[in-house]
């Protein structure tokens, strides 16, 4: 087995995933991205030294026993469990249970798939990051869907760090609150690019992808005895969910 630290790093294709994979391959980890977008992957790894790349869904056991596998003779010392996403901006009763299902799916049963393949190849020490949200630790109209998958990557964060507790194995939740990516506005919003940018209008420096890929980086290079059990990260301008100021 390879003595260089590995970093895994799920939802790599964009986004905070990808800003992570950069940021941990800086620090000198060799980082193994993951995501369904080949061609994403494959600008990925051509662009930053240090990473290798396994195109998977994550909502396909099969893919995640195929990632492990691939994993199994490597020093893994961290996962990052970054896929996730919103698809709705609904009211509960509005909602389509067909997106509830969806989107628990990716963000909770993806991460449970990904970190019960995963822990066990880490042999000696490990350290488990997993990406919720602020809409996990306080609920928000129009939102039912994300804060509920949210809510349980918090307590599923929590539980872990309970079970595992006498191993050497880290768990760190980090919960951003309002961060511009490319894409999970959009995503949020079916594709309405209109809708997508109100989110950000007004507000002076929301968080970036590299932000939140700093804050996983600093937590993850701590001594190893240190554990933050949960970070939450705003921009300024965003006091609570519901409280942001944004310029006229």
């Amino acid at each position: 087995m390879s003595s260089t630290r590995v970093a895994i790093v799920t939802g790599a294709s964009s986004g905070i995933g990808a800003a992570t994979v950069k940021a941990l391959a800086a620090e000198g980890f060799n980082v193994i991205a993951t995501a369904r977008r080949k061609d994403r992957l494959d600008e990925l790894k051509k662009s930053t030294a240090g990473v290798e790349t396994f195109v998977a869904d994550l909502t396909s056991q099969a893919d995640v026993d195929a990632l492990a596998a691939f994993c199994k003779d490597k020093n893994i010392e961290v996962l990052v469990n970054s896929a996730g996403g919103a698809f709705d901006a609904s009211s509960v009763l509005d909602s389509d249970p067909e997106i509830w299902k969806k989107t628990y799916d990716l963000n909770v049963v993806a991460t449970v798939r990904v970190t019960k393949a995963i822990t066990p190849l880490m042999k000696n020490k490990g350290h488990i990051v997993i990406i919720s949200s602020t809409a996990g630790h306080r609920a928000y109209e129009n939102g039912g869907s994300y804060v509920a998958a949210k809510f349980a990557e918090t307590s599923l964060a929590h539980t872990l760090r309970l079970e595992l507790n006498g191993q050497p194995i880290r768990i760190t939740e980090i919960a951003p609150g309002m961060v511009k990516t490319e894409e999970f506005a959009l995503n949020r919003f079916d594709g309405d690019a209109t809708k997508a940018a109100k989110v950000y209008e007004g507000v002076e420096k929301p968080l970036t992808s590299e932000d939140v890929a700093e804050s996983i980086r600093w937590s993850l290079c701590l001594p190893d005895h240190f554990n933050v059990d949960s970070m939450v990260i705003r921009p300024v301008a965003q006091a609570a969910n519901h409280k942001v100021h944004r310029k006229q």
